[in-house]
C-alpha cells in the first residue's frame, strides 16, 4: 500500500511540475519534425532585414539561410519536437539592421544576438511578447540608451546578459597595424563607455519580477542613479543567483552584508566600481564562490586573505586597488586556486614557500606590489603554471634555474626587482614553451646562459638594465622566432655589418642607453621592424635613409644629438618615409620642427620636448590624427603660424585655428615655452582631451570653459598671467584628478563647488588672489593634496571639508588665517606635509600632532605660536618627522630634552652612499623647495628622504643648548639663530657628522669655539656671528673656507679669517642689526614650498621632497634629469 501511495504521489508531482521543467530544459536539436510555416515566415523576414556591417556600414546582405530547406536545419536556429523555433543563436556575425520579426516567435526560449553591430536602442522591440524566454544575450552588440521596461516582464528568464556594449564600440575605435597584427585602442567617448543605462525603469524595477534568474550580466550598464541600493535589492529579489557580473556600472559601496543571503552565488564580478570597503562578513559571503573579481574598486584596508584558502575558490582578481593591503597566507595542500591576480595592490611580505601547494595554478600575477625576500623554490612544483609575473616588487636573492623548466610556462616576468647574481644553465631548453622572458632592471651579473639562447619558442626577450657582461649582438642569431628584443643599458658590441649572419627578423628592438655612437648597420636588413628605440645613446649626425623601414610604426631617438636634412638627396627614387604612429625626439638639440613631419598624416604620438625649437608652430604640424603631443620646454612663441595678411589677433580669435582641428587629441603638453595671448577656447570643447599642461607660459585672459572636456583628468595652467574666476564648467569634468592653477592672477573665493568631482585628488590654488573664509559643510571625498598658499584667505581654518583619512599634503601658508590650529588635524593619519607658515595662528605648540604616523614635514614659521615646548610622549614622539620649522614665533623656555627626544626620525642615521634613491612620498606628484639663505635662493625639484632639518630661529628660547642635541644624528641643517641661548657651544655638535649648515648667530653664547667642530667635514655653511665668543678660530678642514661673516660681532674672537690677530686688543664692534632691519637675516632660513609638477598613471601616490642650502653642493640631493624612458611593455 505504501508503495502504491508513493507511486501515485510521484505521478501527481510529475504532472504538476513537468510543464515547468520542460520550459527550462535545454532546446531539443536534430529532431525529425520540420518547422511550421508560421515559424518560417518570421525567420525569412529576419533574414531580409539583417545585413552584414563589420564597420557599422552596409557590407552585404545576410544570406546565411537557404529558403528551400527546412528552417529547423538552418544555422543558429533550434526547434522543439513540434516544429516551434525555441532558439536563435546569431552571435558574433557583424550583423546590423532590424530584428523585429523575432518577436513573432512566441515559443522562443533562447535568444543570442551577442557580438554584433546593431548600433541602436532597444525601445522599439516587444520583448514582453516572448513570455517563454529563459535565456537572453544581447551583449557586445552596440545597443545604447535606456533598457526597456518590457524586459522586466520576462518572468521565466534564467540568464540575462546585456553587458559590454562598449566593447562593440571599441571595435570601431581600434586600428589594426597591418605589419604585426597589433591593435591600437583609442579611448571611447564618455557617452559610449556606458552606452546602456537603467534610470526608468531603474535597477530595482528591472529585476523585481525576474526571480528565477541565476545569471545576471550587466557590465558597462549605467546604474549610478541607484548606485547605493543595488546591493540590498539584489540580495532580496534574486535569491537563486549563481552569477552576478556588474563591472563598470557606477556602483557605490560599501558592499552590503546581506549578500550572504545569496546562498547559490558562485561567481561575483564587480570590477571598476568605487566600492571602497568590504563588509565584515565578506569571508562568509565568499564561502561558496568559485570566482571573485573586484579589480579597480578603490578598496582600502586589509583584505581578508582567508578567501584564498576557501575550498571552492578557483579565481581571485583584486588587482588595481593600490590602497588594499594584505599578505599571502600559508597555503594548504591541494588548494583549488587556478588564477590569482594581485597586481597594483599594497600587498607585502614574503612569498610563502607553501605557494608550491597551488598545484592547479595557471596564472599568478603579483606585479607592482611590495613583496620582498627570495622567490620561493617551491614555485618549481607548479606544473600547470602558464603565466608567472612577479615583476616590479622588491624581491631579492637569485633566480633559480628551475623556473625555466616549468613544463607549461609560457610567460615569465621577474623584471624590476632586486635580484642578484648569475643565472645558471638549465636542462631541456629545447622542449621549453617559454615565449616571453622579462628579467630586466635587476642586479644580475655574469653572462647570459646559453640555455636562454636555445629556447625554441622565445618571441620576446627583455634583459636590459642589469650588470651582465658585454654582449655581442650576433649571440641572438639562433633565436629564430625572436620578435621583440630589449637590451637597454647593456654594453653591446656590434661588429661591422656581417651579411653571412641570418639575424631573426625583429618587430621590436630597444637599445636604449647602450653607449652607441652611430646607427647600427644591421638594421639595414631588418625589414619587419615596427618599433625601434635607440634613445639615450651618443649618436650624432643625420638619420640615414635606410633607418626608415616601410614597416616602421614607432621610432624613439630621444637624447641623441641628431638632425634631419631639410632636403633629402635620395639615391633611391622609390624612397618614402614610413607612416609613423609614434615619434619621440625629446632632447635631440633640434632647433626647428623636422620637415618630414609634413608627410606624416597618421602620426598619433609626437614627442618634441626639451629641444630648442622657437617661433610659431607650423600649420602642417597639427595633424588630425594626433592624440598625444608634447612640446614642453622649448622656445615656442605661438600656436599659430600666421598666414599672409593675417594679424596675431585675428589668428587667435578665428574659429579656424589649426589646433582646433585636433578632435582626437588626448594629451597636449606645451608647458614652459613663450606662448602668450589667450588659451584657445576649443581646448575646452575637445571630448577626448585627458591631459592639458600649459604651465610656465605667458597666457593671459580667462581660463576657457571646459563643459565638453568630460575626459579631462589633469589640467595644469600654473605660472601664467591668467585672471578672473575659475570657470564653473570645471564641475562638469567628472574625471578630473589634478587641477593646478597656481601662480596666476585669479580672483575668486574657494571653489567648494568642485566637491562634485568624484576623483579630484590634487587641488593647487597657490599664489593667486583667492579670498574669503574657508568653511563648508560638505566633504571633498578623494582630495590628497590641497595647496592654497600665498593667497588672501582669512578667518579661522576648518578642515572639516576634507576627508581626514585621505589628506596627505596640506599647504595653507602665506594667508591671513587666524585662531587656533584645528584639532581635527589629528585625524589625518595619512598626512605627510603640513605647511601653515606666515599666517596669524595663535596657539601653543601642537604636540598632539605626534599621533600622525606619516608626518614628515611640519612648518609653523611666522605665526603667533607661543609658550614652552615640553609636553611630549617621548616613548612615541614624531616617528617620521624630518623637517621641522617653527621659526619666527613666540616660543620660549629651555630647549627641553623631552622635545629633542620626540624627534625620533632625526635620530636615525642613514648611510647615504648605500641608501637607495628614495624620495619622500610616491610618484603621483612631486613637491619642490626653495631655500633662502643669506639672500641666495636655491631650487630643487626632487629630494631624497635622507634630508633632515630643524629651524628654531627667531623665537625667545633661552638657557644652555643641551648636549642631547647630539641625538639628532641625521641633521643636515640646524638653525638656532635669533634666540637667547647662553653658555658654551656644546662639544656634542661634533657628533652631528652629517651636518651641512649650522646657524647659531644672534644669541648670547660664550666661551671658545670647540676645535672638535672641525671634524664636521660636510659643514658648508656656518654662522656664529653676534655672540660673545672668544679665543682663536679653529684652523683646519672646513673652517678654513668660512669668511668673516661667519664670526662678525664677536669682539673677543681672533685669527683667520678675521684681520684681528690673537695677540691684539679687541676692537670696537658695530651693534647687531635689529630683526626688522636686515631682511636677509629673516629670510636666512625661510622655507618656501611650492608644488611644481605631477605625473599620471597606472599608478596613483604622493611624492614630497625638500632640500637645503649647500654652498659647496649637496651630496644628498639627486637633481632631477629626465631620462626619456617609456613605460616598459607589460607582461601579458
Amino acid at each position: 500500500m505504501n508503495t502504491l501511495h508513493s507511486l501515485i504521489s510521484s505521478l501527481f508531482l510529475s504532472s504538476c511540475f513537468l510543464p515547468l521543467l520542460l520550459s527550462f530544459s535545454p532546446p531539443q536539436t536534430h529532431l525529425p519534425m520540420q518547422c511550421l510555416d508560421d515559424q518560417r515566415a518570421p525567420l525569412l523576414q529576419l533574414q531580409h532585414h539583417l545585413y552584414y556591417a563589420p564597420n557599422f556600414t552596409f557590407s552585404s546582405k545576410f544570406d546565411l539561410w537557404d529558403p528551400n530547406t527546412d528552417c529547423c536545419s538552418w544555422e543558429g536556429v533550434t526547434c522543439d519536437a513540434y516544429g516551434h523555433v525555441v532558439g536563435i543563436g546569431l552571435s558574433y556575425k557583424n550583423l546590423s539592421g532590424s530584428f523585429h520579426s523575432i518577436f513573432d516567435l512566441h515559443h522562443l526560449q533562447h535568444l543570442n544576438l551577442a557580438g554584433n553591430n546593431f548600433n541602436t536602442t532597444l525601445f522599439s522591440y516587444g520583448f514582453d511578447k516572448l513570455q517563454n524566454l529563459t535565456h537572453l544575450n544581447l551583449s557586445s552588440s552596440c545597443f545604447h540608451g535606456q533598457i526597456p521596461v518590457e524586459i522586466s516582464f520576462l518572468k521565466r528568464l534564467v540568464s540575462l546578459d546585456l553587458s559590454n556594449q562598449y566593447s562593440c564600440y571599441l571595435r570601431y575605435y581600434t586600428i589594426l597595424d597591418p605589419y604585426r597584427g597589433v591593435y591600437y585602442y583609442y579611448p571611447l567617448p564618455y557617452e559610449l563607455q556606458q552606452p546602456l543605462k537603467l534610470e526608468n525603469p531603474n535597477f530595482k524595477t528591472l529585476i523585481k519580477n525576474l526571480r528565477f534568474l541565476t545569471e545576471l550580466y550587466l557590465d558597462g550598464v549605467n546604474i549610478s542613479s541607484q548606485s547605493a541600493k543595488w546591493c540590498e535589492t539584489t540580495s532580496l529579489v534574486l535569491s537563486n543567483l549563481r552569477v552576478l557580473s556588474l563591472s563598470n556600472c557606477g556602483l557605490k559601496g560599501p558592499l552590503c552584508s546581506s549578500l550572504s543571503r545569496l546562498s547559490f552565488l558562485s561567481k561575483l564580478i564587480l570590477d571598476w566600481n568605487p566600492i571602497s570597503y568590504l563588509p565584515p562578513n565578506f569571508l562568509e559571503i565568499s564561502s561558496r564562490l568559485v570566482s571573485l573579481s573586484l579589480r579597480n574598486c578603490n578598496l582600502n584596508g586589509q583584505f581578508p586573505t582567508g578567501i584564498l584558502l576557501l575550498p571552492q575558490i578557483q579565481s581571485v582578481d583584486i588587482s588595481l586597488n593600490d590602497q588594499l593591503m594584505g599578505q599571502l597566507p600559508e597555503f594548504p595542500a591541494n588548494n583549488a586556486l587556478q588564477s590569482l591576480s594581485l597586481f597594483y595592490t599594497n600587498f607585502s611580505g614574503k612569498l610563502p614557500q607553501s605557494i608550491g601547494n597551488l598545484k592547479f595554478l595557471t596564472n599568478l600575477k603579483l606585479f607592482s606590489c611590495n613583496f620582498f625576500g627570495p622567490i620561493p623554490s617551491s614555485i618549481a612544483n607548479l606544473s600547470h603554471l602558464v603565466n608567472l609575473d612577479l615583476s616590479s616588487n622588491k624581491l631579492s636573492g637569485s633566480i633559480h634555474s628551475s623556473l625555466f623548466t616549468l613544463p607549461s610556462l609560457k610567460i615569465l616576468c621577474l623584471g624590476d626587482n632586486q635580484l642578484v647574481g648569475k643565472i645558471d644553465e638549465f636542462p631541456n631548453a629545447s622542449s621549453s614553451l617559454i615565449q616571453e622572458l622579462h628579467i630586466g632592471n635587476n642586479y644580475l651579473t655574469g653572462t647570459i646562459p646559453k640555455s636562454i639562447l636555445q629556447l625554441p619558442r622565445l618571441e620576446g626577450l627583455y634583459i636590459g638594465g642589469n650588470s651582465f657582461s658585454s654582449m655581442k649582438l650576433d649571440m641572438f642569431v639562433q633565436l629564430k622566432n625572436l620578435k621583440d628584443l630589449e637590451l637597454s643599458k647593456v654594453s653591446l658590441l656590434i661588429e661591422s655589418d656581417n651579411r653571412s649572419l641570418t639575424f631573426p627578423q625583429l618587430e621590436t628592438l630597444w637599445l636604449m642607453s647602450c653607449n652607441l655612437t652611430e646607427f647600427p648597420e644591421f638594421i639595414k636588413r631588418q625589414d619587419k621592424l615596427v618599433d625601434l628605440d635607440l634613445s639615450n645613446n651618443h649618436i650624432h649626425g643625420v638619420v640615414p635613409n635606410w633607418l626608415w623601414k616601410s614597416s616602421l610604426s614607432s621610432l624613439h631617438l630621444s637624447f641623441n644629438v641628431i638632425d634631419f636634412p631639410k632636403q633629402l638627396t635620395l639615391s633611391d627614387s622609390n624612397f618614402s618615409f614610413p607612416m609613423l604612429r609614434e615619434l619621440s625626439l625629446e632632447s635631440c638639440n633640434l632647433s626647428a620642427f623636422p620637415e618630414f613631419l609634413k608627410s606624416q598624416e597618421n602620426i598619433g604620438h609626437l614627442e618634441l620636448s626639451n629641444n630648442k625649437i622657437s617661433g610659431a608652430i607650423p600649420n602642417w604640424v597639427w595633424k588630425k590624427s594626433l592624440r598625444v603631443l608634447n612640446l614642453a620646454n622649448n622656445h615656442i612663441s605661438s600656436l599659430d603660424q600666421l598666414l599672409p595678411n593675417q594679424s596675431s589677433t585675428s589668428s587667435q580669435t578665428s574659429l579656424a585655428r589649426p589646433i582646433c582641428n585636433l578632435s582626437q587629441l588626448i594629451n597636449f603638453n606645451a608647458s614652459h615655452n613663450n606662448l602668450s595671448g589667450k588659451i584657445p577656447n576649443c581646448l575646452g570643447k575637445m571630448n577626448d582631451l585627458c591631459l592639458l599642461d600649459l604651465q610656465g607660459n605667458n597666457f593671459s585672459g580667462m581660463l576657457p570653459k571646459f563643459s565638453k572636456a568630460t575626459h579631462l583628468y589633469i589640467l595644469k595652467v600654473s605660472e601664467n598671467r591668467l585672471e578672473g574666476k575659475l570657470p564653473r564648467s570645471l564641475a562638469e569634468c567628472t574625471q578630473l584628478e589634478v587641477l593646478d592653477v597656481g601662480n596666476n592672477k585669479m580672483n575668486d573665493t574657494f571653489p567648494f563647488w568642485l566637491e562634485k568631482l568624484p576623483y579630484l585628488t590634487v587641488l593647487i590654488l597657490r599664489e593667486n588672489r583667492f579670498y574669503g573664509q574657508i568653511k563648508h559643510r560638505f566633504v571633498f571625498p578623494t582630495l590628497d593634496v590641497l595647496d592654497i598658499a600665498s593667497n588672501q584667505f582669512s578667518g579661522e581654518l576648518s578642515i572639516d571639508f576634507l576627508q581626514a583619512t585621505r589628506l596627505r599634503s596640506l599647504k595653507i601658508g602665506g594667508n591671513k588665517l587666524e585662531g587656533k590650529l584645528s584639532r581635527s588635524l589629528a585625524n589625518c593619519k595619512a598626512l605627510e606635509v603640513l605647511d601653515l607658515g606666515n599666517n596669524m595662528v595663535h596657539d601653543t605648540f601642537p604636540f598632539w600632532l605626534e599621533k600622525l604616523p606619516s608626518l614628515k614635514v611640519l612648518i609653523l614659521r611666522a605665526n603667533r605660536f607661543y609658550g614652552t615646548i615640553t609636553k611630549f610622549d617621548t616613548k612615541h614622539g614624531f616617528p617620521k618627522l624630518r623637517i621641522l620649522d617653527i621659526a619666527s614665533n613666540n616660543f620660549s623656555g629651555d630647549l627641553s630634552i623631552e622635545f629633542l627626544q620626540s624627534l625620533k626620525a632625526m635620530m636615525q642615521l642613514t648611510n647615504d652612499d648605500k641608501a637607495k634613491l628614495d624620495y619622500i612620498g610616491e610618484n603621483y606628484y612631486q613637491d619642490s623647495v626653495t631655500i633662502f639663505n643669506k639672500g641666495i635662493e636655491l631650487f630643487y625639484e626632487k629630494i631624497l628622504t635622507t634630508l633632515t632639518c630643524l629651524d628654531l630661529s627667531n623665537n625667545s628660547f633661552h638657557g644652555r643648548i643641551s648636549e642631547e642635541i647630539q641625538m639628532l644624528r641625521s641633521l643636515k641643517v640646524l638653525n638656532l639663530s635669533y634666540n637667547s641661548f647662553s653658555g658654551e657651544i656644546p662639544v656634542a655638535f661634533e657628533n652631528l657628522k652629517d651636518l651641512e649648515s649650522l646657524d647659531l648667530s644672534q644669541n648670547e653664547l660664550s666661551g671658545k669655539i670647540p676645535p672638535h667642530l672641525t671634524s664636521l667635514t660636510f659643514l658648508a655653511a656656518l654662522n656664529l656671528s653676534y655672540n660673545q665668543l672668544e679665543g682663536s678660530i679653529p684652523q683646519s678642514n672646513q673652517f678654513i673656507t668660512f669668511t668673516n661673516d661667519s664670526y662678525r660681532g664677536n669682539p673677543k674672537l681672533c685669527g683667520l679669517p678675521l684681520s684681528r690677530k690673537c695677540n691684539e686688543v679687541g676692537l670696537p664692534v658695530a651693534p647687531p642689526p635689529r630683526r626688522d632691519e636686515e631682511s636677509w637675516l629673516y629670510a636666512m632660513s625661510t622655507w618656501k614650498i611650492a608644488l611644481i609638477g605631477y605625473t599620471s598613471g597606472l599608478v596613483v601616490g604622493l611624492c614630497i621632497g625638500y632640500t637645503v642650502l649647500n654652498e659647496l653642493g649637496n651630496k644628498w640631493v639627486d637633481k632631477f634629469k629626465k631620462r626619456g624612458k617609456r613605460n616598459r611593455r607589460r607582461c601579458r
